[in-house]
């Protein structure tokens, strides 16, 4: 075990040790405040091109296993923990965090305060970072790397996680099939057509790059935006087409960056928020019943729309859903005049708590109600 170094593009400088890969990576340095849920974090597409620091101290004693994967690989570009387990104590355990890092080519780094790492990003912001371990650099060399490196304003990422090809997730057996959705794969995670299956739903994944045709040669009963990484102003082609979706009516759904797509649709700009929203324990007011809702998120973007009343836009009437109760940011947007609603957390909640996974049940309800009107 060697020496290492978590640079950030302020210049300042923590010292640890190495951890799973030697090597430097680069990325967005951004905090998780879950506690659990390690794995489906290393494997959602969201974090891709950023290095996570998680705020529990100790992690990694569950070890990591193939059913609780988000994706197929480990995207995060590097990983900071303060007390990585030494030893795994998991039935459903099959490989150690650390095994499973370096099967990745994962850079991390241990033995580092993170909270104190949290602390400043949360006075300064969310910035570039660099982790540095077996090669000695000085200290200005490797504050120079990390500010050559990309930032994440102005990023399209979604074509690096997308899927290549079409895929159908089924309904499972015993469930009765009652509709057919088109979900554009921004970096989703495979929790979330699973949710949909159970609810009689037949989850067609396609790729970013998809084009309308391609999409209704299906028959879809409703569309689904996903989540996934990058700057939603870079998204100009997938905007427009949701735009089309909405002046055909077409049933329509969002999470995370695809709530974030369905703002720049209506009209709404983006922006980068100080240091994001990450973990499991994020309390968001539904505005209309005033209920609260603990959720998972993961977004470092958020849609400037106005809270306090009512917004028109080309597609009708909307209005602002949700509010995160920690900050008042936008969680959450409906029209009234047409079948579309997002939200800016993650309903499947892989990990984390359940209590917004009704909304896969208003996009059942709501493709049924457009489904009856165009039997009737």
């Amino acid at each position: 075990m060697s020496k290492a170094y978590l640079v950030l593009d302020d210049g300042a400088i923590f010292e640890g040790e190495s951890w799973a890969c030697l090597g430097e990576t680069f990325g967005e340095a951004v905090f998780s405040t879950g506690m659990t849920g390690y794995q489906e974090t290393l494997t959602d597409p969201s974090y891709h091109k950023q290095v996570v620091i998680m705020t529990a101290p100790h992690i990694g004693n569950t070890g990591m296993n193939h059913f609780d994967q988000e994706s197929k690989k480990i995207w995060v570009s590097g990983f900071v923990v303060r007390n990585p387990s030494p030893r795994v104590s998991n039935w459903r355990s099959e490989i150690s965090l650390e095994d499973s890092l370096v099967d990745a080519g994962v850079v991390g780094i241990q033995g580092v305060d993170t909270r104190a790492i949290t602390r400043h990003l949360r006075d300064r912001g969310s910035m570039r970072v660099g982790i540095f371990s077996g090669e000695v650099h000085s200290r200005e060399q490797m504050v120079i790397k990390v500010r050559q490196s990309p930032v994440m304003s102005g990023a399209f990422l979604a074509a690096d996680v997308s899927t290549q090809e079409k895929y159908i997730v089924p309904v499972p057996a015993g469930v009765t099939k009652k509709f057919v959705v088109a979900a554009l794969d921004l970096g989703i995670k495979s929790a979330t057509p699973r949710h949909m299956a159970q609810r009689g739903i037949e989850v067609h994944v396609f790729p970013v790059s998809s084009n309308k045709e391609e999409i209704l040669a299906i028959n879809p009963d409703g569309v689904f935006l996903s989540n996934g990484p990058g700057d939603p102003a870079a998204m100009t082609e997938m905007v427009e087409l949701v735009r089309e979706f909405l002046l055909d009516s077409m049933p329509l759904f969002g999470i995370c960056f695809g709530h974030q797509i369905l703002g720049r649709a209506l009209g709404f700009e983006t922006y980068k928020l100080p240091f994001g929203h990450r973990g499991i324990n994020q309390p968001v007011q539904n505005i209309k019943d005033g209920t609260v809702e603990i959720t998972a998120h993961n977004h470092g973007f958020a849609v400037a729309a106005p809270i306090d009343s009512n917004f028109t836009t080309v597609f009708g009437a909307g209005y602002v859903s949700h509010i995160c109760l920690n900050d008042g940011v936008v969680e959450g947007l409906e029209l009234l005049e047409r079948p579309a609603f997002s939200v800016q957390y993650h309903p499947e909640s892989a990990a984390g708590p359940h209590d917004a996974s009704y909304l896969f049940d208003h996009f059942v309800d709501m493709m049924a109600k457009e489904k009856a009107k165009h039997h009737a």
